[in-house]
């Protein structure tokens, strides 16, 4: 009897796998701009000296295949978006003073009306080198900036419909994604994707040290944030497809601009995770933590864009993680989306 069941155990193991590779096999129809992305187990987390501690520890995710799309999501398909629905994007609403106040300590005052009408942060380079400890010296909060003006009132996106739509928040995103009838990718997707089927790659492209890697990505070169020596070609965001595609056919897995996911941030998941053996299409934390900013609720973020570099945030790496409160929006992070099968 034991013996019977031992081999039924293993049958059962080997006909599920073979279940989850006849479907892949047999999907033919993969809608237009998207790619499959096979299912697959790997070492999520930190794999460099370079990790950050909320990198850690590192844990092992089972990610069934899906859908994914092939690269950020446009200007041009937002604007469709928008025709079609009317949506009014986060940072073209007056900000809501009783909601914003909650991320607040107590006691902080209302600032005038005018100070809360509609905008957006957009990046500005010093003047000269400076610490990188106080983000305010490069990020200016600016009336009128949104995704139709990403440098401000006096700029538009004419002659950008195949870069990355910005300035849009976790919020705008999830919108546009239930519209095209899809969703954001989990954490965990995104880090399995990002890899292109490489094992355990440090960034998309693999291994190769980022000081001679510009012809693979667009992130900043140079001495941040007062130079930018733009040897890959760009001085902020890049048409999509301007660069070579992983190994799964994705663009983009690498700076550009930062990458919305559905995960809420907690700087503790990956300790829970890593003490709950091996995971299978993990969603993120119930919950919000950040203790730096704990009465904000915030979202991770993937992929780093043109503002990274070594010195300051190392963001194209496939494991790093950084986070955003789900209502802002920056002129460097935009969004791609998934489906599942």
């Amino acid at each position: 009897m034991r013996y019977l069941l031992v081999l039924l155990s293993t049958f059962l193991i080997v006909v599920s796998c073979s279940s989850s590779k006849e479907q892949e096999k047999h999907i033919t129809e993969i809608p237009p701009e998207m790619v499959l992305i096979p299912s697959g187990t790997f070492t999520m987390g930190g794999r460099s000296d370079q990790a950050y501690a909320d990198e850690f520890p590192q844990h092992q995710v089972k990610v069934s295949a899906f859908l994914m799309d092939e690269t950020e999501v446009t200007n041009a398909q937002f604007k469709a978006f928008v025709e079609a629905t009317g949506y009014v994007t986060t940072a073209e609403r007056a900000v809501d003073w009783e909601e914003l106040k909650k991320q607040l300590p107590s006691g902080t005052p209302k600032p005038a009306d005018s100070l809360l009408a509609g905008g957006s942060l957009i990046f500005e380079k010093t003047n000269k080198p400076v610490e990188l400890n106080d983000v305010s010296q490069w990020w200016v909060w600016t009336i009128g900036a949104n995704w139709r003006q990403p440098e401000g009132p006096h700029s538009d996106i004419e002659q950008k419909m195949n870069h990355p739509v910005v300035h849009v928040s976790w919020e705008d995103a999830n919108a546009y994604a239930k519209w095209a009838g899809k969703r954001l990718p989990t954490e965990a997707e995104w880090e399995w994707a990002s890899m292109g089927g490489l094992e355990n790659a440090k960034y998309p492209w693999g291994d190769e040290p980022v000081e001679s890697a510009y012809e693979k990505a667009n992130f900043w070169q140079g001495v941040f944030p007062f130079q930018n020596h733009k040897l890959d070609g760009f001085d902020a965001s890049a048409p999509v497809k301007s660069f070579p595609p992983n190994g799964y056919g994705l663009y983009d897995m690498a700076g550009n601009v930062w990458e919305w996911c559905i995960d809420k941030y907690d700087v503790r998941s990956y300790t829970v995770n890593a003490n709950s053996g091996l995971l299978e299409n993990p969603s993120g934390s119930e919950e919000y933590y950040d203790p730096r900013e704990p009465h904000t609720p915030k979202h991770v973020i993937r992929g780093g864009s043109f503002l990274c570099n070594d010195s300051y945030c190392s963001g194209y790496r496939t494991s790093r993680r950084m986070s955003s409160s789900r209502d802002s929006g920056f002129n460097h992070t935009g969004f791609r989306c998934a489906r599942s099968l």
